[in-house]
């Protein structure tokens, strides 16, 4: 209200000033305050004569607008004394007064009060269970030496706050990081962990110009050993414009059971994946399209799908694995992902296959709630002979053993749904994979969407009826290869072939061995 009164007394005086520039106003007479009565008193026993002979001072607008000229340069907020602001905020939960220093650069000036954030550090206990209640800025002002406050610059205790905070968050992480359970390599508890420390997830686009838009996560949805976080909206950037998008985890930088985690207030982000959209259309990968969108998929674990009339963005899904999931989200920086210390190999010279047998593969597939095949496989192992082009080759379900081929269970696709429309993609789905080594410990895991693609060569399934797709993941430690058919009595899709292949660079680091 205040600024739109101000912009139309501008204009107004503004086209005045051009239509007559020697516009007057009658000057009223100065009278001090004890003075009003006695000489209004005065003029009314003159008579109209005495009256007439006073000539009224002509007044421009040019001069009128000077009486105010000292209220122009500041807004409502700083004509207020700032010895009031400063009683407002001493009543103030640290994470508000944190929120209103971000208002602008006159409260930040405020809001860096030593004397408050004093009051606030020596009452605030982040692991609290009661609600907060600040002390009294005098009751603190008492305690303090007036050199206390003087030789302190401004913001010294908030930063002193602050560290303390980030302290705290650290050690409440590494309690709640303690507290998960591993089962094969894979946390069991992760959605109760994730719940605990306020975790969820954010999207970051950067354009040509400099620009950010951050998206926080609208959906979750949690499976067996791999979560998919859900970004939609009506409202994005221009994909012809992005340069980059990255995925951050998003942590608050208090445990405070007393304050609403749904508004706005600090967090720290944790950077777990990078993607570079310059060369978009090279670097992505065709998953499938129904009659609204195109899904294409970049790796790892980001899903794109764009409308098909605008090439526009429509919904953005991120599939993370379990495995290292709640480190990457909570202990890195918004620029830098967290690094883990490095895998130390342990020697073995007497068995002459070591780094060559008792892996464990662990797969699932599915999408949203519906699992379409979920299964261990133990007891791989490769031969020497079959280390070849820089892979070591391990079958998982063999073509000629029929004991092992497996259905996937269900109609296969790939649901979506938006503000406005909603749909499914035929022979789409999320597929998530976790090779053990043989002492159960994460070699190689990933999680992404895949489809199946006609398969051109179907020489090699020559015994079975029906048509044949295959499915094929890739990335810099390994691939999966799997062979399907159609089998129409059923109506499902049988897994006939399945091999699994592993760097040998990767091996050799593992293990310490020269393959």
């Amino acid at each position: 209200m205040a600024t739109g009164r101000g912009l139309f007394n501008k204009q107004l005086s503004d086209q005045l000033r051009k239509q007559n520039s020697e516009v007057t106003f009658p000057a009223l007479p100065r009278f001090s305050l004890g003075q009003t009565h006695s000489k209004a008193k005065q003029q009314k026993s003159k008579g109209d004569s005495s009256a007439s002979t006073i000539s009224p001072k002509r007044i421009t607008i040019k001069e009128l607008n000077n009486t105010k000229s000292h209220h122009r340069g500041k807004s409502y907020i700083e004509i207020i004394p700032p010895e009031l602001w400063l009683k407002i905020f001493s009543y103030l939960d640290p994470v508000s007064l944190l929120s209103v220093g971000s208002v602008n650069r006159y409260f930040y000036k405020l809001s860096k009060d030593n004397l408050i954030w004093y009051a606030v550090s020596t009452s605030y206990n982040p692991m609290r269970s009661s609600s907060w209640k600040p002390k009294t800025v005098d009751t603190v002002q008492l305690k303090m030496s007036a050199t206390e406050l003087k030789d302190k610059d401004p913001g010294y205790w908030k930063n002193i706050f602050m560290s303390e905070m980030i302290t705290n968050r650290k050690k409440r992480i590494r309690q709640i990081l303690s507290s998960v359970n591993t089962y094969a390599g894979v946390p069991a508890n992760i959605e109760k962990a994730v719940k605990l420390s306020g975790l969820t997830w954010a999207v970051t686009f950067k354009d040509t110009s400099g620009k950010e838009t951050v998206m926080k996560q609208m959906d979750i949805c949690f499976s067996h050993t791999s979560l998919s976080v859900v970004w939609c909206g009506l409202v994005w950037p221009c994909i012809k414009s992005l340069t980059t998008v990255q995925v951050h985890g998003v942590t608050p930088m208090t445990f405070d059971k007393c304050i609403n985690h749904s508004k706005k207030w600090p967090n720290r982000f944790s950077l777990i994946a990078d993607y570079d959209l310059r060369s978009f259309m090279e670097s992505c990968e065709y998953i499938g399209q129904d009659k609204y969108v195109k899904l294409l998929h970049l790796k790892p674990g980001l899903l794109l799908a764009l409308w098909k009339k605008s090439f526009e963005i429509a919904f953005v899904i991120a599939t993370l694995h379990y495995h290292q999931l709640l480190e990457l989200s909570t202990l890195g920086s918004a620029n830098n992902m967290y690094k883990f210390p490095p895998h130390v190999p342990v020697l073995d010279d007497i068995d002459p296959n070591y780094g060559l047998h008792g892996y464990q593969l662990h797969i699932d597939m599915h999408s949203g709630l519906r699992t379409y095949l979920c299964g261990t496989y133990r007891s791989l192992f490769c031969r020497k002979e079959y280390i070849k082009d820089g892979f070591l080759r391990l079958s998982v379900i063999a073509l000629k053993n029929s004991k092992q081929h497996a259905p996937l269970v269900g109609n296969i696709g790939f649901s979506w749904k938006t503000q406005t429309f909603e749909g499914n993609i035929q022979n789409s789905f999320i597929m998530d994979a976790l090779v053990l080594d043989e002492t159960e410990k994460p070699f190689w895991c990933f999680s992404a969407p895949v489809s199946l693609h006609t398969s051109r060569s179907s020489e090699t399934l020559y015994d079975f009826m029906g048509e044949s797709f295959y499915i094929k993941y890739q990335d810099s430690i390994g691939k999966l290869y799997i062979e399907l058919v159609w089998v129409k009595e059923s109506e499902e899709y049988y897994i006939v072939n399945m091999v699994l292949f592993l760097s040998t660079e990767k091996v050799n680091s593992w293990f310490g061995t020269k393959y």
